[in-house]
This record gives C-alpha cells, structure tokens and sequence, in this order.
C-alpha cells in the first residue's frame, strides 16, 4: 500500500530532507573517524563497509522522500466558461490544400517553369528558390509552378506567406507551427522551436506534400522549414540565400513579348503602344498590371495618356512606385483614403474587417473593394474569399495616411479584432465540431487579432479608446487563448489589461485581471506572486461588494497556499469559497471549491472526505458540462485509490482523465496525468511503461515551463540510477 500523498507531507519532507541528510553525513564521518583513529588497526579494513552502510541508507531515505514528494495533485480550474469537446471531427480538406489560385492572366515564364519542373521532377532539387526584387512575379509564378506540381503531392500543399519583408516577420516557430495546425487543431504546441521542428518532419514522414513559403527574409528563417525527401519546398524571396540542397533561380523580368501579352491580356486597347508601356514599367509584373488596370478601368483615359504619365512619373520614382502613384491619383480622393485605410491590415482580411475599418455597411464595402481590385490596387483570393495588399503597395499606402488617419483606422482594425476574438471563444464554448471551427478562426485571424492587441496597449497611455481595447482583450480570448498562447505570453496581455483598467479607474476589471494574473503565476509555481495578486484581488471584491468574485478570490488564494502546504487555511479559504458559490448560485465556482476541499482532505489523508467532495464535485461537472473539472476530479479519485494500493482501478481513472485532457488541449492536466500513470505503473512493477509515461510527462512540462518538470526529471533519473 502506498503512503498517503498529501501536500502537508511535502511540505514537512521539505525541511526534513536536508536535516536527514546532514545527519547521516554527519553520524558516518563520526563512524568512520572511530574506526580509522582509535580502534584496532586491524579492524579499518571496515571503514569502507561504515562509509557504505550510511550511504546505502541516506540513498533509501531520499528515493522514498522523492516518491512521496513527486505524486502530482490537479488543482481545480477557476470557475470559467470551460470548453466541452465530443470527439474530434477529421481533419478539413481545406486545411491540407491551401493554395491560392493564380492570376488567371499569368502570362510567360515558360522557360522558368520548364526549369523547375525538371530539376524537381528529376531529383535534383526537393527545395526551389525564386529570388528577386519586389514586383518581379515570384508569388505568381510559385503559384503556377505550385499548380502544376500538386498532382505529384496529392497528400497535402501548404501555403503561408512568412512576411519577410515586414519589420516584424513570421518566426520560424510560427511557420512550422502553421503547417502542424493543420493536422492538429486543437493541440497546444511546444514552444520550442526544436521540438516543433521534429513534430513537423514526423507528421510529413513519408507524406507526398508541397509547401510553398512565400516571401522569405533569410536562410535563418526557411532552414527548419525542409521537409523529408519525400515532400518539395517552394521558398521565394527577394534575398539572395544559399542553403545545402537548395536549387535557386534568380528570376529576371519578363521577356518583352511576354510583357506585351500580359498589358494586352488585361487592355486590349493599348495595342501597338504596349511595347512602349511594358518598357516603361520596367517589364515588371506588378508594374504592369498596375498600368493596364488603370487604362481597363478608365475609359476617358488613353493610351497616350498614360505613356505620358508613366514616362513623368519615371523620370523620378521606380517603375512599381512609378505606376502605384499613377493608380493611386486615378481614385477618387474617398477611394484613396479607403485604400490608405488597408494598410493597417498586417495580413490577409475579409470584407466584414474592411467595412469595420471604414465605417461602411456591407453593400457600399462591397463596392469599394471591387473598384479597388479593377484598378489592381488589391488582390482577391475567392477561395477564401480573403483580400491582401502587395507588401510594396502596403507601404505607399501607408505612407500617405496622416498621423490622424492611422490612429482611428488603428483603433477600428483592434475593436473589430477583438470582436473577432470574441466570436472564436464563443465557437470553442460550444464545444463539438465548434471547437475545432473556434480554432481554425483565430488561426485564420492570428496576425491581425495580435496586431490589434499590440497596438492599443502600445497606445494605451492617454488614449481612453485604446485602454478600453486594452483592457478587453484578454477575456475576449480567455479559454481558447490557454491553448494558443505560452503563459509568458498570456502574462504580458494580462499586465498590460491591468494597466488599462487602473488607468481607467475600472476597480471591478482590476480585481479580474489581478485574479487570473495569480492563477498564472500560481500554474508556474510562482506561489507568492500568486499570493499577492489574489489578495490584492480579494480586497478589491469586498470594497466592490461583489459576491462572486470575492468567491472565486477565495478560492484562487486556496490553491495557492494548498499548493505552500497549508493545507488547514487553504481548507478554510476553499469552504469560504463554498458558501458564497452556492449563495450566489455560482455552479463552476462550487466545482472548484469541492475539487480543492477533496484535495486538501486527501492531502490529511482523510480518503473518506476526500472523495466525498470529488464525487460531488462529479456530479456538478458532468451536469453543467464542465469537461475541464471533470477530467481534473477523475485523476483526483485516482490519486485516491493509488493511496489505498488500488493501482489497476486508479489507473482506470486516470485513463479517463488523459482522454479528457488531450480531447480539450488541457497541456498541464495531461501532464499531470501521465507523470501519475507512470507512479501507478511502477507499483505493478512495470518500469519500462512507467518511466515511457513520465517522459511524456517531462516533455508537456518542459514545455509548458511547469514546475512539475523538476519532479518527473529526479524520479527518471532515480529510475535510471543516474546521479
């Protein structure tokens, strides 16, 4: 029968492992001392045996120290909205074929693409590189090369555009994540970026997929993103980058045939002066395109109009800033302030986002966007239905909007994105087939709903609508951001919504954000500065008079001085906390309030009560639908049934509560579990499986920064006999 396992014993052995230890150090020195000094010389042949006698004992006394120390107990959640989750629907066919269509009009680069497709075709080349300057035609000829390479990798074709010409361009981690995602939704990712990289080889293992990453900054950035052999990686940028296996064509402008098609393709009024026109947009895709939209969409303007203006504006401007001016001052001066309006957006957007942007309604949006693309000013994916600005056009737009401007365009892209965010949690709350639609959202809205947070809490300082934004955006995202953000991550979106709210002298948001900035110190073992954050929170509930929250204080400060190994006061703060959920008819609160009294009563070993409160705390879940407390308390009634030697039916709990952590993405819970499976495992005397679970449980804990990875790292090397 194992020991009971109870935090107030940690907390003991603690201060006794130290003492103990210096005590034996201290009883065999004297030992071997007599020996070697005042006894027979004939008898110091012993004093190895003295020496070895107190080792083997102190070895006995730590190893059960560690074992009765490491056991890990879940906390009960704070009683928020959790997810429920059935089982996970497959995966989407979009999610694995994500490339854009090319332009329809893609005209030339025959020799291009006879190039790449024989050196890939033949082997010579799993990584293809198309390199040069801005406006040239990578993204569009990658595209068609993708097209027609997407029948030899029918397994999957990824597209992600990695910004690279951006101040701020995507990581590495953030790539390789990307193309994970889309196997696994609803997982919550390693942070490192090694350990992304190994998952992101395992999933294409063997799999016939492309993936094209447009807009590269450096070799740093597309080194961890190779693939096996089996897959092809498409890269473009307008570096110049070597990397080993890494076939490269510096693209060159088109031909100037080939550029008098595609003005002819596009106008076919310019006739005769084309070759003129393609000369003086430099043979430059986007240059050109640009040009023959303006004169497909002007009917008052001709030919020779334009090769008049092109040929002033060359005179003092590059051939793409060239013919973006001569499209800009084609629009009206409403047009043009729209289209400044867009370059706020850091990323793909739909229409809904562009008419939050412009304060228009959905028919007038509508128009505006189709004006836009006539003059080639915006690009339209219609299987997203997704618009974009070309990264040059993005910075001539942006050049030109006023400091003014930018600030209401700023806060109207953040307010839209936060109500975006609202829109994933609410689909992830509904749990089933939604959660997965909840993810896939943010997933999609990533890059903008960050940059919209960024922004106003950069701006928050003075600005009352930026705090407001500031302040609301964390609990927009709560739930689902737990599985999407690293707890640093969520910290700092916590301390900067604390900021806003004190700013905006809003005590009741303060309270909240100072409460789930505790839990988050509290799930990184910062047990103090959880402490303080929810007594700072405690305080403010009461001065507020607000029931509820002064409830769900108390039971945040009883997890945390459970977790000191208090267990007597954290048991008065969890039936504090009791009493005021079932007054105020707060049925989560009182999940949480039994699952810590149940804790802390198996902590006395007093198993009776114990499961009393988990089987209470049971029932409530399952009733509300609260699947995260519900997995929480059966590894609890596991724990408990370890205690009584009952290792096969602990077991059985605790499969349970693995299947409910991993269906809801709940990182810390099926790390906690699998460390316990490994205990109960080795109870039965089967190492081998024991310590193959426990380094599962290492792996999540690592990386997830828990203070738990401590404990699974000494009992693996215990296992192993390492030390």
């Amino acid at each position: 029968m194992s020991d009971p396992n109870t935090r107030q014993r940690r907390q003991r052995l603690r201060l006794i492992i130290p003492a103990i230890v210096s005590t034996l150090l201290f009883l065999g020195g004297v030992a071997a001392n007599l020996v070697a000094n005042y006894l027979d010389p004939m008898l110091k042949q012993y004093q190895k045996w003295v020496w070895a006698f107190f080792f083997i004992a102190l070895g006995i006394t730590v190893a059960v120290a560690v074992r009765e120390y490491n056991r890990q107990d879940e906390s009960p959640d704070p009683p928020e909205e959790p997810p429920r989750k059935t089982e996970p629907p497959p995966v989407s066919r979009r999610a694995l074929h994500q490339l854009p269509t090319p332009p329809r009009d893609f005209t030339g680069r025959v020799r291009e693409l006879g190039e790449l497709m024989s050196r890939i075709a033949g082997g010579g080349a799993t990584i293809s590189g198309l390199q040069g300057l801005g406006g040239i035609g990578k993204t569009t000829l990658a595209l068609k090369l993708a097209e027609q390479l997407a029948p030899r990798y029918p397994d999957a074709q990824f597209y992600l555009d990695l910004k690279g010409a951006d101040k701020q361009p995507l990581s590495s981690a953030d790539a390789l994540a990307h193309v994970i995602r889309a196997y696994h939704p609803t997982a919550k990712l390693p942070e490192a970026e090694a350990e992304l990289q190994t998952l992101y080889r395992s999933l294409l293992h063997g799999k016939r997929a492309l993936v094209l990453m447009d807009n590269a900054r450096d070799a740093a950035q597309v080194a961890p993103l190779v693939p096996p052999d089996s897959c092809v990686l498409l890269v473009t940028s307008r570096q110049h980058f070597t990397l080993p296996g890494l076939f490269t064509l510096d693209l060159e402008t088109l031909l100037p045939k080939d550029a008098r098609q595609l003005l002819l393709t596009i106008a076919p009024r310019i006739g005769d002066r084309a070759d003129e026109m393609a000369k003086l947009c430099g043979y430059l895709p986007f240059a050109l395109r640009l040009a023959a939209s303006a004169l497909a969409e002007r009917a008052n303007l001709t030919p020779a109009d334009q090769l008049r203006r092109l040929s002033e504006a060359k005179t003092r401007l590059s051939y793409v800033e060239a013919s973006l001016t001569l499209s800009y001052e084609l629009l009206t001066p409403d047009q043009q302030k729209l289209w400044r309006a867009l370059s706020v957006f850091p990323d793909t957007f739909d229409a809904a986002a562009a008419a939050a942007v412009w304060q228009l309604d959905a028919d007038a949006t509508q128009d505006a966007l189709g004006d836009l693309l006539k003059y080639s000013l915006l690009d339209f994916d219609p299987d997203t239905s997704r618009y974009s600005l070309h990264d040059l056009a993005r910075l001539f737009a942006d050049s030109r909007m006023s400091d003014d401007e930018r600030h209401a365009f700023q806060i109207g892209h953040a307010a839209h994105y936060r109500t975006v965010l609202r829109e994933c949690k609410a689909l992830y709350l509904k749990g089933g087939d939604a959660i997965k639609s909840g993810l896939a959202l943010f997933d999609f809205e990533r890059r903008n709903i960050e940059a919209g947070q960024s922004w106003v809490c950069q701006h928050s300082n003075g600005d009352e609508a930026a705090a407001w934004l500031c302040n609301e955006y964390p609990d927009a995202g709560a739930h689902l951001l737990n599985l999407r953000q690293h707890p640093r991550e969520i910290i700092l979106w916590r301390e900067a919504a604390l900021a806003s709210a004190r700013q905006l002298k809003d005590r009741a948001a303060e309270g909240w954000h100072l409460g789930t900035l505790g839990l988050a110190y509290n799930n990184l073992g910062e047990r103090r500065q959880a402490i303080e954050y929810n007594e700072t929170y405690l305080a403010i509930t009461r001065e507020t008079n607000d029931r509820r929250n002064e409830g769900i204080a108390l039971g945040n400060l009883g997890v945390a001085y459970a977790a000191l190994g208090k267990t007597r006061r954290a048991i008065n703060l969890y039936e504090q906390a009791l009493t005021i959920s079932r007054e105020v008819g707060d049925r989560r609160s009182e999940v949480s309030a039994l699952g810590g009294l149940g804790n802390a009563y198996k902590d006395l070993s007093d198993a009776r009560r114990a499961v009393e409160f988990y089987e209470q705390a049971l029932v409530i879940s399952r009733e509300i639908g609260d699947r995260r407390n519900e997995g929480a308390t059966l590894g609890n009634l596991g724990n408990v049934y370890v205690d009584s030697g009952e290792m096969h039916r602990a077991i059985e709990f605790y499969e349970q509560r693995l299947v409910i952590a991993r269906e809801i993405g709940d990182r810390r819970g099926e790390g906690i579990v699998l460390f316990n499976i490994g205990l109960a495992l080795d109870e039965l005397g089967e190492r081998a499986k024991a310590i193959a679970h426990v380094e599962q449980a290492l792996e999540i804990h690592e990386q997830i920064e828990s203070p738990n990875a401590e404990a699974a790292r000494a009992l693996l090397a215990e296992w192993r006999g390492e030390g």
